[in-house]
């Protein structure tokens, strides 16, 4: 699928996004995933509402991935009809997107092979029980039991936008989940998974059933750190028990750092100079790693010292420096950004420039 987006990509750049589709749906039907799932995923992709008439049961699903009132569609939305009078259909009013037609059409088949696969197709939700906080343990340990998970297993929760692309199936439980981020492909894997071939995504840390809600926070933490082509893949484990500090809102809004961060980051050197800082113990090496000379960096220090009103390199500087570049990248991540058609970029990214 890869090999073709790009030379489908080469020809007409706008069917880039398209071809995504196509390889979101195949990733669901792979998974397994529910009615309710693939109606997010479409809502979710065009931007609308999306629904489904199956014998006279309606459902239809938002953008973000919540039930809406079983109304009728509108007369005149865009709808595909499907085997024995059941019709699926997104709620676009006006003038079609490029990619309506095609959204349409996966919806529709992705739904025919859920229908053909179980009598209903209203099958119980189990994995977003795993993931609740409201969740009661009895209910989590039912829910793994049910998905086929020990109750005494330990997993990781992976996260992935619906537009990420992925160059091989995987056949752990999956759904896709309405976040505070929007609507995401969530999947249950096993506990030494530390990469998976998708772009981008975050890996969550490992965890048994009982504390799957906590890997999935770091998963979408770990999510939003992602900056493809550079990192298309983040994994909560590379910063330890700061993926629980960085997983809260709150603290995130309060730390009075990150706006003098922001600030810096308006030079073009700040990302690379700050990344070096952290990843070395002196200014010299930091220059090693940058590739510039060591009076290049300390002037640079300066202007950190200044604009940050701290020494990165003294006491608690440098973890003060790291805690409030991780948060601004968070606070300003694009990764879950839907592509537009016509863009060639693979996702949107951030540079770190040096």
């Amino acid at each position: 699928m890869q090999e073709l987006l790009g030379r489908i990509t080469a020809l007409d750049p706008s069917a880039s996004l398209g071809i995504r589709v196509i390889a979101c749906f195949d990733e669901l039907m792979v998974g397994q995933v529910n009615l309710h799932g693939l109606l997010a995923t479409a809502a979710a992709l065009a931007g609308v509402p999306a629904g489904v008439d199956h014998a006279g049961r309606v459902t239809r699903v938002g953008p973000d991935g919540e039930r809406l009132p079983a109304d009728r569609a509108p007369h005149t939305a865009p709808r595909e009809p499907i085997d024995d009078g059941t019709e699926v259909w997104i709620e676009r009013v006006g003038d079609p997107e490029p990619n309506d037609a095609i959204i349409l059409e996966r919806l529709a088949l992705a739904v025919r092979v859920r229908l053909s696969g179980t009598r209903e197709g209203w099958v119980a939700r189990d994995l977003p029980h795993l993931i609740r906080t409201e969740s009661s343990a009895e209910e989590r340990r039912e829910s793994a039991s049910r998905l086929g998970l020990s109750p005494h297993g330990t997993y990781r929760i992976v996260s992935a936008p619906l537009f990420a692309q992925w160059e091989s199936h995987v056949g752990w439980p999956s759904d896709v989940v309405p976040t505070t981020h929007g609507t995401l492909h969530v999947l249950v894997a096993p506990a030494t998974t530390t990469t998976v071939a998708a772009s981008p995504c975050g890996i969550g840390v490992a965890a048994g059933v009982d504390d799957l809600p906590r890997s999935f926070q770091s998963a979408l933490v770990a999510l939003r750190l992602a900056r493809p082509p550079q990192e298309k893949v983040v994994c909560a484990d590379q910063f330890g028990g700061l993926v629980d500090l960085l997983g809260d809102p709150a603290t995130l809004a309060a730390n009075p750092d990150v706006k003098a961060i922001d600030a810096l980051l308006e030079y073009p050197w700040a990302g690379g100079t700050i990344e070096a800082l952290l990843a070395t113990t002196t200014a010299r090496q930091a220059a090693r790693t940058l590739g510039v000379h060591h009076s290049t960096v300390q002037t640079r220090l300066e202007t950190v010292r200044t604009t940050i009103g701290f020494d990165p390199l003294q006491g608690y500087g440098r973890t003060r420096l790291g805690i409030a570049y991780l948060s601004s990248r968070l606070i300003n991540s694009r990764v879950l950004d839907l592509p537009v058609p016509g863009d060639t970029a693979s996702i949107p990214h951030e540079a770190s420039n040096q």
